[in-house]
């Protein structure tokens, strides 16, 4: 049994965490943390301890993870107090506002033995397991470009934030998802090409980015903006011999803001409606169009592998050089925005 607690109990642990941890045999939720016990705004989960006394979760010998759900500004001091404490850590995304932060937690972290992690769920999205099936089956033949889009039309957002804060920027919250991904299944691109915008111009938020990074002959693009008032399609991946195309995201945060969960047989899953579309040519020169069935995603796959890495000292999925990379393009994309 592996046992865990929580700082913070906001929107974060209570729909990205605990909904996928609770389905879990092997995984026990012991104490949360309240930073802000008068803002209370979810339901208290029977069972679990909930407390305002850092303390009594920091001390507790039972608990041997504890997760960090919390603003980004707060990850760093949080991290270290819990690594600190003897305790394995995970945190939430983005990891660190800075590469220097996160390489001080990593190094802290082996400096201890205990593991320190991000918790990069959406390398368990649907839309992106469903990818990596069709490439690797081959049909595509030799990839020559992946486009992959994360859009809103949100224009109210933008207009009414009227500063610029690095590390609150589109890239910073939105790219730590994206990029992840694309760094999982290639590696370390070979170079990077930057075009992160402010379009309402200086002293204003972050609210686009478009940066291509290239794996050889192979363009990887990673796009988001505010002001899609109609999304690109989540993933294009175009090969010598074909193209897919999926158009719609991962379904389960979609579920989970209905408070959807994953109890539910169909949560997040597919329907042939949202499966994406494979265009090939065959050896023979014949030309096919099919569906494909999405691969189902599950979140709760970061914790699976937690479990694996502390209990069974298993290597971590998730390394840290993954997220070191990451917390380098992040900085790298924003220093010439003001």
């Amino acid at each position: 049994m592996l046992t865990i607690g929580y700082i913070g109990n906001g929107k974060s642990t209570n729909r990205y965490h605990l909904p996928f941890v609770i389905q879990r045999k092997n995984i026990r939720v012991k104490t949360i943390y309240q930073r802000n016990p008068k803002n209370e705004a979810w339901d208290r989960i029977d069972g679990i301890n909930y407390t305002s006394n850092l303390d009594e979760l920091l001390r507790d010998e039972d608990i041997q993870l504890i997760v960090v759900c919390t603003r980004q500004d707060s990850h760093y001091n949080y991290a270290k107090l819990v690594l600190e404490n003897n305790k394995h850590c995970l945190v939430e995304k983005p990891f660190m506002e800075t590469f220097d932060e996160a390489k001080e937690i990593f190094d802290l972290a082996k400096s201890k033995n205990l593991i320190v992690q991000a918790y990069q769920n959406r390398r368990f999205d649907s839309d992106f397991l469903t990818v990596q099936k069709v490439i690797e089956e081959g049909k595509l033949g030799e990839l020559l470009e992946l486009e992959m889009h994360f859009d809103y039309f949100r224009p109210e957002i933008p207009e009414e934030n009227s500063k610029f804060s690095p590390y609150e920027s589109f890239l910073y919250g939105h790219g730590c998802h994206t990029l992840d991904q694309v760094i999982s299944y290639f590696g370390k691109p070979d170079r990077i090409h930057y075009d992160v915008r402010q379009l309402l111009g200086e002293g204003r938020m972050n609210d686009y980015f478009d940066l291509d990074l290239y794996y050889g002959s192979m363009k990887v693009s990673v796009k988001s903006s505010y002001f899609r008032i109609k999304p690109r399609a989540s993933f294009v991946v175009y090969g010598k011999k074909g193209c897919f195309v999926k158009e719609t995201k991962d379904r389960q945060e979609e579920h989970l803001k209905m408070f959807y969960m994953p109890d539910h047989k169909d949560f997040g899953v597919d329907t042939i409606k949202h499966y994406g579309v494979l265009t090939y040519i065959d050896d023979e020169g014949v030309i096919h169009e099919e569906k494909v069935k999405s691969v189902d995603g599950d979140y709760g796959r970061v914790y699976d592998d937690l479990y694996e890495a502390i209990i069974n000292g298993k290597d971590k999925t998730i390394t840290d050089e993954q997220i070191i990379l990451q917390m380098e393009i992040l900085e790298t994309g924003i220093k010439g925005l003001r």
